[in-house]
């Protein structure tokens, strides 16, 4: 098993390498939860690799693959990569999802294929038992809550909404701004960064992006990704091409850049194999880590 193991880590790092080559810059890989604790392994995971990085690089390509997680780990976790990296990568080769969705936003670039997918930003919050999807909680209390005011509201109904935990519930409220807020902000400050020009608006082509502008779209993506009716499901897989075609955000999809898929494809499916096999719930790699 250890020769295995050798013959997997030493392939990897290959393969690594020539994407680092190809984007220009460090390559990690992180598969688990967003959680509050993974934090100080990843901040040791990206310190490890930054001492390391060639001199003068500041750009980090991060292949993600989450189901997703908190929004305050998510949060430090742009804080830790940001203050080694002044440009950030994401590389969505299969999925990322909540919490995952979230993080991708604080890229400058987002690359995905025809077949990754990421997801409605439904923020997953304890409750005293389990992560659970805060928006599922948060919409039936609203239904609940117009049927009381129409005097539909059934005996049934009404014991359910008398037993919620209002404290619960403002923190799921708190954590769905949050995921909002973070969405924004990062959005504005990232992604948002060298948009200067009016590019698929007709009546706007070629002038100039405002502040107020990036503002309202960055709005407006997060109000969509946040919106639990139109996606239906908290598992819901948005592909590259809806991004692109509703939400109108710039996705680098590497579906026909035969070179390019060909190295994300041979390195992610590599760990994402050997993560299963294993049976892992948190793994992360890199040229000084495996």
């Amino acid at each position: 098993m250890q020769i295995v193991d050798e013959t997997i880590k030493n392939t990897a790092t290959d393969r690594l390498k020539d994407l680092e080559e190809h984007l220009a810059g460090d390559v990690a890989f992180f598969y688990g939860l967003i959680d509050v604790s993974v934090i100080r392994l990843f901040r040791d995971f990206i310190e490890r690799m930054a001492a390391a990085k060639p001199a003068g690089r500041e750009r980090l390509v991060l292949f993600l693959n989450t189901a997703g997680g908190t929004a305050e780990a998510a949060e430090k976790m742009v804080e830790i990569i940001r203050h080694h990296y002044r440009e950030v990568f994401f590389v969505v080769a299969d999925f990322a999802f909540s919490a995952g969705t979230i993080l991708c936003m604080s890229g400058d670039r987002i690359y995905m294929d025809y077949s990754s997918s990421l997801g409605p930003i439904d923020p997953q919050v304890w409750n005293g038992k389990e992560l659970v999807p805060a928006l599922g909680y948060l919409d039936k209390v609203e239904a609940l809550l117009n049927k009381a005011a129409s005097g539909q509201l059934t005996n049934a109904e009404f014991l359910i909404l008398q037993n919620q935990d209002l404290a619960l519930l403002s923190q799921y409220e708190q954590a769905r701004d949050l995921m909002v807020t973070l969405l924004k902000t990062w959005l504005v400050e990232f992604k948002f960064r060298d948009w200067e020009v009016h590019r698929t608006d007709p009546t706007k082509r070629g002038q100039a992006v405002t502040e107020e502008e990036k503002q309202e779209r960055a709005e407006q993506i997060a109000r969509m990704l946040g919106d639990n009716k139109r996606w239906l499901s908290h598992r819901r897989m948005i592909g590259s091409s809806t991004m692109t075609r509703v939400l109108r955000l710039e996705i680098n999809d590497y579906s026909a850049d035969d070179a390019l898929r060909t190295l994300v494809r041979s390195y992610n499916d590599l760990l994402t194999d050997y993560v299963a096999r294993n049976g892992f719930s948190l793994f992360m790699h890199s040229r000084e880590f495996f």
